[in-house]
């Protein structure tokens, strides 16, 4: 019912005009204490509403709001279109798809949310996900060869939104092993793989993205790592529907390229934008730390680190990769 209520407010701020507690209070049958009350909610999500006596509530500004029928509309037209579910509240785009496992998805289908109450990054940590000014992605993979074909789909994503960045704005973005996406060295978007299957038999993947597009300063407070948006190197407005289309198309793309090719064929593609490559790094490994000098990764997504000369391969998981200045 909150839920419910909570949609219906944002519609109806949507558009950045005045709009009365009382006729939300009549559209809704419910209180204008009730309705403080959601609208109490709404700014806590990110949402920056102010009120004035005799008028009622207002957006700062006017939302742009995700719609299906657009993104499908801004889709290239040479690319296949998945399903596509987009939802104003969710608590997590991925555990969502995950939820749904097996039966009820498609291959490729596409998970939007405008907001997410338990946003997931790496290694249990929270994505700070505020209202309508970023984009939380998940897409559904099917693995027909098992979880071994899951070996490097984080880079292939990178890619991908390397690629749909390029394509919108023009702007050459850096990426960082093994999941993420930097813009003047700084992170910009995140990647999670969730995995769900045996290692050779048919199993399934949900690929999140969370891309920061326009952090509203109140939700840049609780980030704990150095960051940028997207909004902040553009000079012209990013249209939020048309960089989810061009991400769609292009992870897509790359999925079915790594799917029929391997890996491989794009390694000279990562190398050319991989952050740290022959640079020296620190790999954190729980209280861990190993020093040594990136060298790119290999054709199953491994990071290649030279340690004293030897160089052996890092696969993903519990680990993270720091600049070692």
């Amino acid at each position: 019912m909150a839920k419910a209520i909570r949609e219906h407010l944002i519609r109806a701020l949507a558009t950045g005009e005045f709009v009365s507690g009382q006729d939300l209070g009549d559209q809704l049958d419910i209180s204008r204490t009730a309705i403080s009350k959601h609208i109490k909610a709404l700014v806590e999500m990110g949402l920056d509403i102010f009120s004035v006596t005799g008028k009622g509530y207002k957006l700062s500004q006017p939302l742009s709001l995700l719609s299906k029928d657009e993104i499908i509309c801004l889709m290239p037209s040479n690319g296949s279109i998945p399903e596509i579910e987009v939802h104003s509240l969710i608590d997590s785009t991925n555990s969502y798809l995950l939820r749904r496992l097996p039966n009820q998805l498609s291959q490729g289908q596409v998970c939007l949310a405008e907001f997410q109450s338990a946003g997931r990054g790496r290694r249990g940590r929270q994505w700070i996900s505020p209202f309508g000014s970023q984009i939380y992605l998940s897409l559904y993979w099917h693995l027909e060869q098992g979880l071994s074909a899951a070996m490097g789909l984080s880079l292939v994503t990178a890619l991908a939104v390397s690629d749909a960045i390029f394509s919108l704005t023009n702007i050459q973005v850096q990426l960082k092993w093994p999941n993420d996406v930097y813009l003047g060295g700084v992170k910009l978007a995140g990647i999670l793989i969730d995995l769900e299957g045996q290692a050779l038999e048919a199993s399934h993947s949900v690929i999140g993205i969370g891309l920061n597009l326009n952090m509203p300063a109140q939700a840049a407070e609780k980030i704990d790592q150095k960051w940028t948006d997207l909004q902040s190197h553009c000079k012209n407005r990013i249209d939020r529907n048309a960089l989810c289309a061009q991400l769609i198309h292009h992870l897509l793309k790359r999925l079915h390229q790594h799917q029929n090719e391997g890996l491989s064929v794009m390694l000279e593609e990562w190398h050319a934008q991989d952050f740290y490559l022959n640079k020296r790094v620190k790999l954190l490994t729980g209280e861990r730390t190993t020093k040594g000098i990136c060298r790119g990764v290999n054709n199953q997504g491994a990071l290649m680190l030279e340690v004293d000369g030897q160089v052996s391969p890092i696969y993903g998981g519990e680990v993270s990769l720091r600049g070692d200045e």
